[in-house]
């Protein structure tokens, strides 16, 4: 079925006489020494949407770099505290991945780290609201995708994933909504499934994967996940259509994270 504006009446709201932290808190964990954009993305993104977003990453050099005041940086050895705390977890933007060049049944350094960690978490806590994305995806068995989890792969990652099964039977046999991104994307847990139409070739830049899947993991916090994806979807590409508007396909990732379009 079609995701259209009569859905978006459907997410969670805050009250109008909410007090910090009662609109929603999540944890972002992610980036490495060759990423560093890509988690910012999903902060500035998620940050919008809910009272306190907690950022972490495996690279402790980020902290230096991180030039957002919207954020509280997570010392590493306290990260488990704000997943524990937390509504809903994005793990994975810009974290290392294996390299692609590799011999089979190889597998280098950065990659595994990033295995060992993401499996870790999403093992201990696997009753969380997870947003999987980037790094993680490349890296981590299928075996470990939690139930009620939000998968946001590109191509090359649902094929590591899934090979050529199709996404309404991965997601109806992991109990986990997918998106797969494209001109229609497409956003189901298996039973249910969205199409999601918008957006143009300014959505192709590098870093826009990374603004959504922030916008989702802010939504997850309130909203089941499949809405969220959804909903999530829908704003990112309701928001390079108003980009477009102003300057056609010359926008990027920073943009777009700038000025999210909001349901009214």
């Amino acid at each position: 079925m079609k995701f259209t504006e009569k859905d978006l009446q459907k997410l969670w709201r805050p009250d109008k006489d909410s007090s910090g932290e009662d609109n929603g808190q999540v944890t972002i964990i992610g980036g490495s020494k060759l990423f560093h954009g890509a988690p910012m993305l999903a902060v500035k993104a998620a940050s919008r949407l809910v009272d306190m977003v907690f950022f972490g990453s495996p690279e402790r050099d980020l902290e230096k770099v991180a030039k957002l005041n919207s954020f509280i940086w997570i010392p590493w050895e306290d990260m488990e505290e704000y997943v524990a705390k937390s509504e809903a977890i994005l793990i994975g933007p810009g974290m290392m991945r294996y390299r692609k060049n590799l011999p089979e049944g190889v597998f280098d350094e950065a990659g595994t780290e990033t295995r060992m960690l993401t499996q870790y978490l999403l093992g201990k806590y696997k009753d969380k609201k997870w947003v999987i994305d980037g790094g993680s995806l490349q890296t981590i068995d299928r075996a470990y995708i939690p139930k009620n989890s939000i998968l946001t792969p590109n191509k090359y990652e649902y094929e590591i994933l899934f090979g050529d099964t199709k996404i309404e039977e991965a997601a109806k046999k992991h109990k986990c909504v997918i998106i797969s991104k494209g001109p229609v994307a497409i956003v189901t847990d298996g039973e249910t499934t969205y199409e999601v139409r918008g957006g143009n070739a300014g959505l192709t830049k590098g870093g826009t994967g990374d603004v959504l899947a922030g916008i989702i993991v802010g939504l997850a916090a309130k909203n089941p996940p499949l809405l969220a994806a959804a909903a999530g979807t829908h704003l990112l590409k309701k928001t390079a259509d108003k980009l477009f508007e102003e300057n056609e396909y010359w926008y990027n990732a920073d943009d777009v994270a700038e000025k999210l379009v909001f349901p009214a």
